[in-house]
């Protein structure tokens, strides 16, 4: 079977919905709360790290259950979650309900952001999906744009609780509704959808060694990618103005971080379609140290050839995340794998706020060259990865 493009629609906005609600929510809110609550703003990212460390112990139990039910009852049922916890935060009177309420958000975000929504594209299309998963990512690639603008405006006009009330009854009606128009998982999910040879990379599909190694190198990867992405979100304007740019700058440059994440899926989605996402993911990877090197050397004349690369390269690698795993790996048992190799990552999403402003703050521009070597790092990885499918298939 192939992908529907009324799936991948229903399915994005959904995603859209869900990203903007949560994983962005506290860009625009975290002060408003703060302050209603009696809590220090960091207070309030510590509960949203809570919730994400959450999400990352579920994953692989939300992916098994994906796998054998499909992504219908499993995303239908995160909307519920979602509008729980959201609901919670409006009524929120203290630390307590504060960081309760983020426990529940962080089960929907376990079992309700990408991963969840690749793995449901993966139980119904197969090997197919790969169009499909960089299709979603195009449309919640708007996340932030969508939802920060109405955060704010929400929490001028009618308060931050109200915002969350209004997010949670958004969860209740479109995205439960857009969910249960998801097909139903088919009784043979992939008997139509066996691997193309194009698609896959036979010689890393075996048991083994290579295969232990090549899942360790994606986790790695994967954890290394965001770790990185969510610092940049976290304190890219304080870098910027570090190395010498003006705040003005600082910001401008943080608006062109977004459109450069949709140019670069928008490439992937044409003529990086026609290679192997490994190698998508190698040149992926290494834009960031190419970026921070670019800005490191030159400085601020630099600031916003740095943020186009750092925000192509994401953008590609936010597909990475579930193209990879499917070729390397295939489709059986895609969903617990997923939720298995973004554990770390989920672990370092959310220290990474913490640990970069601690380098930031002691080192200044120098931090920047954490990040670069990581992603350096995480480049030489994926080398490492090709090279041994190659020696195999030497051998």
């Amino acid at each position: 079977m192939q992908p529907s493009t009324g799936v991948v629609t229903r399915l994005g906005i959904a995603q859209t919905l869900a990203w903007a609600s949560t994983y962005y929510l506290p860009a625009m809110l975290a002060a408003p709360m703060a302050r209603d609550l009696g809590v220090s703003t960091p207070t309030i990212f510590a509960a949203f790290s809570a919730a994400l460390i959450v999400s990352a112990l579920l994953g692989p139990g939300a992916g098994r259950l994906i796998d054998r039910y499909g992504g219908r009852p499993i995303l239908a049922a995160t909307s519920v979650v979602f509008a729980l916890g959201l609901a919670g935060l409006a009524l929120a009177q203290g630390p307590l309900g504060l960081f309760a309420a983020w426990l529940i958000i962080g089960v929907g975000m376990g079992s309700g952001l990408y991963e969840a929504g690749f793995s449901t594209l993966v139980a119904l299309y197969g090997s197919r999906s790969r169009g499909a998963i960089t299709g979603i990512t195009l449309i919640a690639g708007f996340a932030s744009t969508v939802g920060w603008p109405l955060s704010t405006y929400m929490e001028i006009h009618i308060g931050w609780r109200a915002a969350c009330l209004v997010w949670a009854a958004l969860h209740l009606t479109l995205g439960l509704a857009l969910n249960l128009s998801l097909p139903r998982l088919p009784a043979a999910p992939h008997a139509q959808a066996q691997p193309l040879a194009s698609e896959v990379d036979s010689s890393a599909v075996d048991t083994g060694g290579s295969q232990r190694w090549a899942s360790f190198v994606l986790a790695f990867v994967f954890a290394a990618t965001w770790f990185i992405s969510t610092a940049m979100a976290a304190h890219l304007p304080q870098l910027l103005q570090a190395g010498g740019t003006s705040l003005a700058t600082a910001v401008l440059v943080g608006t062109l971080i977004g459109p450069a994440q949709v140019a670069a899926r928008l490439l992937e989605f044409g003529l990086l379609r026609k290679v192997h996402p490994l190698l998508s993911a190698r040149l992926a990877a290494a834009l960031h140290p190419i970026g921070a090197l670019i800005f490191g050397v030159i400085g601020a004349p630099a600031a916003a050839a740095f943020g186009v690369l750092h925000g192509a390269g994401n953008g590609i690698l936010t597909i990475a995340k579930g193209t990879l795993p499917l070729v390397i790996f295939g489709p059986q048992g895609y969903g617990h794998r997923q939720g298995m190799l973004m554990v770390p990552a989920r672990i370092a999403q959310a220290l990474a706020p913490w640990l970069f402003g601690l380098c930031l703050n002691a080192y200044g521009i120098q931090a920047l060259w954490l990040s670069a070597t990581i992603g350096l790092a995480a480049t030489l990885m994926l080398m490492t990865l090709s090279a041994a499918a190659i020696k195999q298939t030497n051998n």
